[in-house]
Parts: C-alpha cells; structure tokens; sequence
C-alpha cells in the first residue's frame, strides 16, 4: 500500500479487482459444496476477529483471505440450488455488474438535480416493470402514478400507510398530530412488516382488525364489510386494507378485485402486496395473479425475491403521485431543485420514500431486464414453477407425506403423516445434512414444511436430490 495518499491507485483497483470477481466467480463454481447453512454457534465469527481495528493499513491479499477462511464459512448460502427455505432471495451474474457500477459511481440519487441519469433511468425501468407485468396505465409515469425502487416491501408498505394516513386526514396528521380513530383490515397471514408499518404510522395495534380467511387461507371479502360496518357504527373511520398475493406462510392469494370493490365502496386506501409472486406474472399464463389491480391505490413487488435482481430491490407503484408526495415531501431551501427544468415537473425521488438519501438501484434492474428480456426471464420463473409441481408430485404420491395447502406458483406446503413433533425433528434433519435447506410455519397449531422453488441455478436434479433427503432423514427419524 502507498503511503503518499493511502488511497488504492487504478492500477491496484484493477489488479485487485480481477482477483475479487475471479474470487467470485470460484465461489459460484463451487457454490453446491458448500453446506447450504453453516454449523456455527453465536460467537464463532466474532472469536476470529480482531477487537480492535487495524493501527496501519493491510495487505489486500490478506483481506481477500479472510473473506474465504472467516466469512465464507459462516454464510447461510442463499444462492445456493439447495436452498429451499424462507422464499428466494436470487442474483445473478448480470444484477451483480450492475451493482458494481453502482458501486463504483456511489451516486446519491435524493433529488433529480443531484444526478438525473439516476432518477430519469429509475422512472423509464419501473414503467418496464409495470409493462411486463401488464400493470393499470394509472401505475406508469404517463398516467396519474408511478413507481419507485424501495429498500423492501416493510418501507412500500409503511409509505403506503402514511399516504391513506395523510389522505383521509385531509394531511391534518402531519399538520396537526391530530389522533383520527383510523382503522386497518389486514388478515392473520399478512406479512408482519404491514403491522410494523401501522405501529410505525401511530395508527396503533387497537386499530388493526384482522379479517377471517377462507380454507385456502385467503381473506374473506364477506367479513371484511361486516368488520368496516361495525366500526362505522362506532364512529371510527376505516381508511386502509392490504390485500397478499403470496402470503408468506402458503402463498395465498386474497381476492383483490372483490376486495377492491368494498374498498371502493367505503374510500380505503388498498395496498397490494405480492412480494415474491408477484415476479410470476412476467409469464403471460399467470398474469391472472395480478388481476383485480384496477381499484388499488398502491401495488409492490420485490425482483429482489425471484427476479434474479440482488436485494435491495422492491418496485412500488401509487395510482396517485401527487398523495404520496403531499404526505412525504420536505422542502428546505437546501434541497430546492437548482433548474426548473422548463416548467416540466420534475420527480425527486426523496419525496417517495421516508429516508433522503438513496442508492442507484434500478442500475442493477436495467442490466436484468435488458440482459434476460421478457423472454428469459419468463423461462426461469416457468421452470421454477414446474420443479415446484415437480416437488408436489412427489409429496402427493408418497404414503408418508402429504400435503398441507394447495401449492401457488413456486411453494409446497407439506409435512409428515406423524404430526408435529415428528417434523420440527425432520426439518431439524434436514438442515443439519447441509445438502438441504427448507423452513417451516404453523397454521391453527399445525406446524409444516415450506418447500420453496426460486433459486436461479436450482435444477431437476436439486429437487430430486432434495426429495431423497427429506425422505433419508424421515427413515432415520423412525429408527430412533
């Protein structure tokens, strides 16, 4: 390392660099002999590294070896094909460029005139986004909304919550701190980021109503309407409901364009969250998923989830930009745009999300969706969805097993014959093997396996592979 500057020259950013993308791409090639997670206790990590930080600047080398000897090993591989858990949460080759070059501009996007490229590329490639997954024109630029890239569907969901806030409050919430009785309707399976969300908001976990569900764990439209009309009755106002397309535990799907009628009726704000299924509508057969949309307020979808775009990465759309903005916007002379861009409006992004600052993410989206087109990444999510039937097959026509929830898309929901006790100790089997890694969840004290098909090199062979697993793992369960 010199010492005139301490920086790193260009030439060792070259030199180094080549090493760390060959690093990477090593770790790839090897990805499947890596246990899909580690077999650590809390602390091993911290034992290997230093108390203090260093005094003089190391070698590069070295920095680059303890990447491969200390934090290697205690990764739970998440790009690994043998990862089944959780849902996805997938890069790939192109996603991974896109955020080096981001990386490298270390662009702060918080309003247009800090870096146009940054805010004009983000708003071409979200109308790409709502193009491909066949979104109302009102979601695009050229109607009344638009999108934006969040960190993840926790802070669309909260933006959302603060915009229905804001709008049924006439803005008097912001205004004022006014406490308005406003009430939300949500179900046992919406994602808990939506309940954070509301606590964040002030709306307060006494104003949350949680709306029953049908056998295919879907909100019951039924009840919803009843709940909204006893609360009226009490002088309380209803002023947001969440509808899931992929609810974390099955994948269940609510009815949004029936929820949408009776949140047209009564003036909600409908927040739509499909954070990972929502990428399966790319494919023109399961645009179906989607349907409903024409009566939301604001619609997510996370590509950091199963479109092959690395984390963070949610796409969120409003119908109406201008309530966003009105329930977001902080105007300080500092942050005033320097060019009135000839009177055209111009979009500062900042007023779209809670944080000022934000990175250049829709680089790494572009380099996905011009790298695979429509056409390849239709081809992977297909495949997915195919191996996930794959799975279900063989479940189904196994004498040991069956399965729990009807299968949406990418997930199987299944468990043993022999109760729950029996598969809290087969899902602990499988994952210490190392060659598996699935997760599980508990319905109506029902606890089940979630199989979850979305890794972007995950193969028949995988599936097979972890099929005979699960089953190895069974058999040595039954001989305890």
């Amino acid at each position: 390392m010199s010492t005139d500057s301490y920086h790193m020259d260009i030439e060792s950013f070259k030199k180094y660099g080549y090493s760390v993308i060959d690093e990477i791409a090593d770790y790839y090639k090897h990805l499947e002999e890596y246990p899909v997670s580690p077999n650590v206790n809390f602390g091993d990590i911290l034992e290997k590294l230093p108390l203090s930080p260093p005094e003089h600047g190391e070698p590069f080398e070295k920095i680059i070896e303890d990447v491969k000897n200390i934090v290697i090993p205690g990764l739970t591989h998440w790009q690994s094909p043998n990862f089944f858990a959780f849902f996805p949460s997938n890069t790939s080759f192109p996603s991974i460029l896109g955020e080096l070059y981001s990386a490298a501009f270390g662009v702060q996007g918080m309003v247009w005139a800090t870096s146009p490229a940054c805010t004009e590329l983000e708003m071409r490639v979200m109308d790409w986004v709502a193009e491909l997954l066949n979104l109302p024109e009102k979601f695009m630029f050229k109607g009344s909304g638009g999108g934006v890239i969040e960190d993840s569907a926790s802070t669309a969901a909260l933006c959302a919550i603060i915009a229905a806030r804001e709008s049924k409050s006439d803005y008097s919430t912001n205004k004022l701190g006014a406490r308005i009785p406003l009430i939300a309707y949500l179900t046992k399976h919406t994602h808990s980021s939506v309940i954070k969300g509301l606590k964040v908001a002030g709306i307060g976990e006494e104003n949350i109503r949680y709306i029953d569900t049908d056998r295919f764990y879907a909100m019951d439209v039924v009840n919803l309407e009843e709940h909204i009309e006893i609360d009226i009755s009490k002088g309380l106002i209803p002023f947001f409901v969440c509808a899931t397309i992929g609810t974390t535990s099955t994948n269940a799907v609510d009815p949004v364009a029936l929820i949408g009628v009776v949140a047209e009726k009564y003036n909600l704000w409908l927040h739509v969250d499909a954070a990972m299924v929502g990428t399966a509508a790319i494919c023109d057969k399961y645009k179906y998923l989607l349907d409903g949309l024409e009566k939301a307020n604001s619609f997510c979808f996370n590509p950091h989830k199963w479109m092959f775009t690395n984390f963070d990465c949610d796409c969120f759309f409003v119908d109406d930009r201008r309530k966003l903005i009105s329930a977001l916007t902080i105007m300080p002379e500092y942050l005033k745009n320097i060019k009135d861009n000839k009177g055209t409006e111009v979009i500062d992004y900042r007023d779209w999300q809670v944080s000022l600052g934000r990175r250049f993410r829709s680089l790494k989206l572009w380099f996905v969706i011009r790298y695979y087109g429509k056409e390849g990444l239709s081809f992977h999510i297909n495949k997915h969805i195919e191996l996930a039937r794959l799975f279900e097959e063989l479940v189904a026509n196994s004498q040991d097993f069956e399965i729990f929830a009807k299968r949406i898309v990418n997930l199987v929901c299944f468990r043993h014959k022999r109760g729950n006790k029996f598969n809290e100790k087969l899902l602990n089997e499988i994952n210490k093997t190392g060659k598996a890694y699935l997760s599980h969840s508990k319905i109506d004290d029902i606890f089940f396996l979630r199989f979850c098909v979305g890794q972007t090199y995950t193969e028949k062979e995988h599936v097979i592979n972890a099929w005979h697993i699960i089953q190895n793992c069974a058999n040595k369960i039954n001989l305890i």
